[in-house]
């Protein structure tokens, strides 16, 4: 796990010197969403910062690497009277991205990687990470749509908005 994290972060270090190179790409945005399913029981809010670098594949058609870190803000939860309070979950996505324009201005994407957990709560973990979105790219920000999961034992999962700056 640690050479796989060493080898992202390397790799993101390496786009970011490269950022002003014309066929770079780095992003850098923020989202915001809703937790759904079971999540939505325990946890109240999603927001987080996301940063990718992406390069030109073919024809309308972009991949890179994705991190940043996501926050699921924790409800409180009352059992038989009893009140309980669920603590924040946070993770770190360490992802491939990919992107494609269907149109001029409007995108399909995906992230596929790993979640990191790094956060206090006893037994949890983190696990595979996946987001779809659809977005629309103005002249140096793009908006999205996306649904963020993390599944391993269970899901965790948000639908929300999301903002990246294109450098």
């Amino acid at each position: 796990m640690k050479k796989i994290l060493f080898s992202a972060l390397a790799l993101f270090a390496f786009g970011f010197a490269n950022a002003q190179d014309s066929e770079g790409g780095f992003k850098a945005g923020v989202h915001f969403g809703l937790p759904m399913g079971d999540a939505a029981d325990a946890y109240t809010f999603n927001l987080g910062l996301d940063v990718a670098y992406m390069w030109p594949v073919a024809e309308n058609f972009t991949a890179g690497i994705a991190t940043g870190y996501t926050m699921f803000m924790g409800d409180e939860e009352e059992i038989m009277g009893v009140t309980f309070s669920v603590e924040d979950a946070g993770f770190i996505p360490i992802a491939a991205s990919g992107q494609y324009n269907i149109a001029e201005n409007i995108f399909l994407g995906v992230d596929l990687g790993y979640a990191v957990y790094v956060g206090s709560m006893e037994g949890a973990e983190g696990g595979l990470y996946y987001q779809p979105k659809v977005g629309y790219s103005f002249s140096k920000v793009d908006l999205y749509l996306g649904y963020k999961g993390i599944s391993n034992d269970g899901d965790i999962s948000a639908v929300g908005l999301g903002a990246m700056y294109r450098f």
